[in-house]
């Protein structure tokens, strides 16, 4: 089967379903590769380059939708394109389903397959053709880009000969892909980044990648994202009010705002009110990433830069990955890899449309003949929930009796490996010299001395391994005090050298840990 890209007619696009790199693998997949003259030149591809991949270079957009089998395109196609559609042909792109009622009819009529490749479920298999997580990606990235070239200062702070510059405080709203890729890049640039989202779940992920995580003074339980495919839940109004007072309380101190909350095929929420604007300072920057749906700040024009009256710039623009055109048509085109990778299990060249396997049913959006959207939710949830634990509070009678039952197990053990251990001394000295016996008593009693005093330190002082080899040093110190006693002066050298030697072991150990745990500690 030939795998046919045509040129973006989309406005101002320019990112290309297929690149020279991704054409060789699909070419070890048995398929043969066609591409529309010029579909790549936006994208830094040239023509040359395909041909010297094995593409074929078609001359009209119709003589390559007529030559191909599967499509392979970015932008939900127009209805020229739709219509170009045929029974035998498979449409692979960004469709939007939800909101393009015409274009499934019109390929439902024309009896096409068509894959959403928006619509590819969130679970930890289909990662590797998540098209939206890669875009977005790139867009949080580019945000951060685009602010700090509209902002006046730098990132990071520093002091200079000429003064001091205190580092820019960013503020990102929503942590989901989008929102992680702003915050490692504005962390990585220097800036103060704080992050705020709905789902309790993700401050852990902010927290480690440097930023502080915003928390409200409100209980409220939020779904974690598993019934939602890994989005955020709509909150409640109480939450939303306890939520605008925060971001009114921040507002004069962010530099940069960068909102990226969006629920699929919904209106944006509004985060970032008219009032919140006015109170930032002048040459702040707000990059609204939900501008394409009414956007997050109440001010952001789609697709235009604004500068308001107190001197903030707010920027709408709703083409963030075309602008990394490059970049995105390589991530972009190796999701559709990946899509078409498990649709020809044989790699022979032929499609296996396989509508009991969940990622390419949840994708699926026409299948022969048939609307087949929406799919039914994946046999897998998105994100495991996690059960919550129920903590009952025992009673101090029951407190009482679990200490009870606990000291007497301890004591069973200990009485059971003390006649054990005396058991095993009589079986040895009725066979052994005398002058062995009195070392291997030295011996036992270090041993034992040895894991009491040290092995049972709670390892919240230091790290299990430490735990470990302070107890094995512990064990050679108190051995090797009972042989400083000795008549020879050998042994008392030896014994000298292993107490000064393990001493330095055990106090270095904990010296050294002392250091390590100070490291995640905050001054």
């Amino acid at each position: 089967m030939k795998i046919g890209t045509p040129k973006e007619v989309f406005a101002g696009e320019c990112r290309v379903g297929m690149t020279p790199s991704v054409a060789k693998h699909l070419q070890k997949l048995g398929y043969e590769c066609a591409i529309e003259k010029g579909a790549g030149e936006a994208a830094g591809f040239s023509d040359a380059d395909y041909e010297a991949a094995g593409v074929e270079v078609i001359a009209t957009p119709a003589a390559l939708w007529k030559a191909s089998d599967i499509i392979a395109k970015v932008r939900q196609p127009n209805a020229t394109e739709t219509k170009r559609l045929t029974k035998q042909k498979t449409l692979i792109s960004f469709f939007n389903p939800a909101g393009n009622d015409e274009g499934m009819e019109i390929a439902k009529s024309k009896g096409a397959n068509v894959i959403a490749m928006e619509m590819v479920p969130r679970i930890s298999r289909a990662q590797k053709m998540d098209a939206l997580s890669s875009m977005a990606n790139i867009a949080g990235y580019r945000a951060v880009i685009e602010a700090g070239n509209n902002f006046g200062r730098f990132f990071t702070g520093q002091i200079t000969a000429a003064g001091k510059v205190p580092p820019a405080k960013v503020l990102v709203v929503g942590a989901g892909v989008a929102g992680l890729a702003a915050i490692g890049t504005s962390t990585s640039l220097g800036a103060i980044t704080y992050a705020f989202d709905v789902r309790p779940e993700v401050a852990e992920q902010v927290e480690s990648m440097g930023a502080e995580f915003v928390y409200l003074d409100f209980e409220e339980d939020q779904q974690d994202g598993a019934s939602s495919g890994g989005y955020a839940s709509v909150s409640s109004p109480e939450f939303r009010e306890a939520q605008l007072a925060k971001f009114r309380e921040l507002a004069p101190e962010v530099d940069i705002v960068i909102t990226t909350a969006l629920i699929p095929n919904r209106e944006a929420p509004e985060l970032w009110t008219e009032d919140m604007v006015a109170s930032m300072k002048s040459g702040s920057v707000i990059v609204d990433l939900a501008a394409e749906k009414g956007g997050n700040c109440k001010l952001t024009v789609m697709d235009e830069k604004i500068v308001t009256d107190n001197g903030v710039t707010i920027i709408g623009y709703t083409d963030f990955p075309s602008r990394m055109a490059t970049q995105s048509s390589e991530l972009y085109a190796s999701n559709i890899r990946h899509m078409l990778s498990d649709l020809t299990p044989q790699k022979d060249g032929q499609i296996v449309h396989d509508m009991e396997d969940d990622v390419i049913r949840g994708a699926t959006v026409t299948y022969q003949g048939e609307i087949t959207f929406p799919p039914p939710p994946p046999k897998i949830q998105a994100i495991a929930a996690q059960p919550k634990k129920e903590v009952k509070e025992l009673t101090p009678e029951e407190i009482k009796a679990q200490e009870e039952a606990a000291f007497k197990a301890q004591t069973k053990q200990q009485v059971s490996l003390l006649a054990g251990g005396a058991v095993l001394l009589l079986l040895v000295g009725s066979v052994a010299p005398a002058s062995f016996m009195q070392h291997f008593i030295v011996f036992v009693l270090s041993c034992f001395v040895g894991f009491q005093v040290i092995w049972n330190v709670s390892h919240s002082l230091h790290t299990p391994l430490m735990a470990v080899t302070n107890a094995i040093s512990s064990i050679i110190i108190l051995g090797a005090l009972l042989q400083i006693g000795a008549g020879s002066w050998l042994v008392i050298l030896l014994a000298a050298l292993s107490v000064f030697m393990a001493g330095i072991n055990i106090f270095g150990g904990f010296l050294v840990t002392r250091r390590m745990l100070a490291m995640f500690q905050k001054s």
